[in-house]
């Protein structure tokens, strides 16, 4: 019966020390589950926990088997496993046991100690919170708020429990290498728990300064180009997530001392992360400032700003494949990759193409014809080819015109030929309108110019009123008459479809037949 005793014994002790490495194992996976890359291979993560967590049984079991084994082996041969492990027991040092006691001692003080100190803390941290919650400046959500905390407070116990047990360790004087590796997966565990916390805290900040930045901003203040660079937190906030994820790696990497040279690529990672983010956040800065510099003066006329708006969009893009490129610079000299002949090789690749491609260099001469001889402005209402209508954009190579229907025109400015250009100045809304051979033209005549007149008091596009040229045409079954409006440029068929209707509205009211048997307006542009 003894003897069973002690096989138990020696089997539940084999038992609580997996246990606990067990624990600690799933701590470790639990933080970094909380990892953003980790959450993206959620399952892979979650298979090598479960792989990790059956090795872990395996071991004990085996290890459990061989002490049954052993003691089965030592029962068989005749020994009292009592007295056997007695004896084995009186050959260990005195003093062994008496620092074994020292160090338990020690551990039970200090665990206890720490359980005690747990809640304290944990009632500083949520009276952190509260106070936090309230303050106005801190505009961020309550939730975000609470969950900074709640992370907060369980690094801090973790972390406090990992440092109690590697004292613990050196005061039961387990090897030195042993308490070596434990303060490396200390250090690993921190390292992982502060990344996140700081990554939380600002997230919490930037929400905050972004809530204030709308609440303040006016337009008599800087604050007023905030919401052209508001569009910028989410990239802002990945930009500085990889950073972190990238520094979280490198002192990882530090720790161990196998892999510890890898650490110097992450400097150069985080330094790449910030080449990006500054291009990007450049060339939003540059528009900007074409923007407000090519746009903000209230004394431009109505064709200088077309000519800005024009302009605007190819000093942009130009702008961004100069920043673009000097990103590529310096990103490969980041790499220690030299440029010099990386550009040298795109000098005569551009050469080449450069003379095998001149419908290009056609298209872009073509563009910068039209735009410094003021052809046509985006903005103005313009016909060439088959193509008729809205210029939207003009750019080195195309020029995008929105017919009224909704289609959208793409043409090669090599391509454009004659310009009809409706957006000069004035232009008239002509409209044709038939009536029986045997009307009264004097009365028709007052009508129609009652109706210009009515036409330019509701339409601030009409400039002049409504005037019969007169007689256009001599049909077979009716006389066209001829009627002009002078209107402002490109709107002169929002103005053609008002008037048609104004006319026939009046028509009815007076008594004037349009031709029964070809009741249809003919328009002439």
């Amino acid at each position: 019966m003894n003897n069973i005793i002690i096989i138990l014994a020696e089997v539940s002790l084999v038992i609580v020390v997996f246990c606990l490495v067990n624990w600690l194992v799933g701590r470790l996976f639990k933080q970094l589950i909380r990892v953003a890359w980790f959450q993206k291979v959620n399952s892979n993560a979650r298979n090598l926990r479960r792989n990790l967590q059956a090795l872990i049984v395996i071991c004990c079991i085996a290890l459990c088997l061989l002490i049954v084994g052993g003691n089965g082996w030592l029962i068989y041969r005749g020994k009292d496993l009592k007295e056997y492990t007695l004896q084995l027991v009186s050959n260990i040092p005195k003093g062994f046991w008496i620092t074994l006691g020292t160090g338990l001692g020690k551990c039970i003080c200090l665990l206890m100690l720490v359980a005690f100190a747990m809640k304290p803390l944990q009632r500083l941290l949520n009276y952190g919170c509260v106070r936090a919650k309230k303050l106005e400046q801190i505009t961020a959500s309550d939730e975000s708020i609470e969950d900074l905390f709640s992370y907060l407070t369980k690094i801090l116990t973790s972390g406090l429990w990992l440092l109690s047990l590697i004292w613990c360790t050196q005061f039961l004087k387990v090897p030195e290498s042993t308490t070596k590796y434990l303060y490396v997966l200390l250090n690993i565990y921190l390292i992982i728990g502060i990344g996140l916390l700081i990554l939380r805290s600002i997230v919490v900040i930037i929400d905050s300064i972004d809530n204030l930045s709308v609440q303040y901003s006016s337009p008599d203040n800087i604050l007023r180009f905030y919401s052209n660079l508001r569009h910028l937190i989410p990239f802002f906030k990945g930009c500085l997530e990889y950073i972190i994820y990238v520094t979280m790696a490198t002192l990882v990497v530090e720790q161990v001392e196998i892999i510890a040279n890898l650490a110097t690529y992450g400097s150069k990672a985080v330094k790449i992360i910030g080449i990006i983010f500054l291009s990007r956040g450049l060339i939003v800065i540059a528009n900007l400032f074409l923007e407000e510099a090519l746009l903000r003066s209230p004394k431009l006329t109505d064709v200088q700003r077309k000519k800005r708006l024009t302009i605007i969009p190819i000093l942009e893009s130009l702008l961004k494949y100069l920043i673009y490129f000097g990103s590529g610079i310096l990103i490969l000299d980041t790499i220690e990759i030299d440029a010099t002949p990386i550009l040298a090789g795109a000098g005569i690749v551009g050469l080449a193409v450069g003379l095998g491609a001149q419908n290009l260099i056609n298209d872009m001469v073509s563009g910068f014809f039209i735009l410094f001889e003021n052809y046509y402005l985006v903005g103005d209402y313009i016909q060439t080819g088959e193509a008729e209508g809205i210029v939207e954009a003009i750019e080195l190579r195309t020029t995008r015109i929105r017919h009224f229907n909704g289609q959208m025109h793409i043409i090669r400015n090599g391509d454009i030929g004659s310009i009809t250009n409706y957006s000069k100045d004035y232009i008239y809304a002509v409209v044709e309108v038939g009536i029986e051979y045997d009307a009264d033209l004097d009365h028709v005549y007052r009508v129609i110019e009652k109706v210009g007149h009515q036409l330019k008091e509701k339409y601030s596009e009409v400039i002049e009123p409504t005037k019969v040229d007169g007689i256009e045409d001599f049909g077979d079954f009716d006389l066209s008459i001829r009627t002009i409006t002078k209107v402002k440029p490109g709107k002169h068929r929002l103005i053609k479809l008002v008037l048609r209707k104004m006319i026939k509205d009046a028509f009815d009211q007076e008594g004037i037949e349009l031709n029964a048997q070809d009741p249809v307006f003919i328009l002439k542009q």
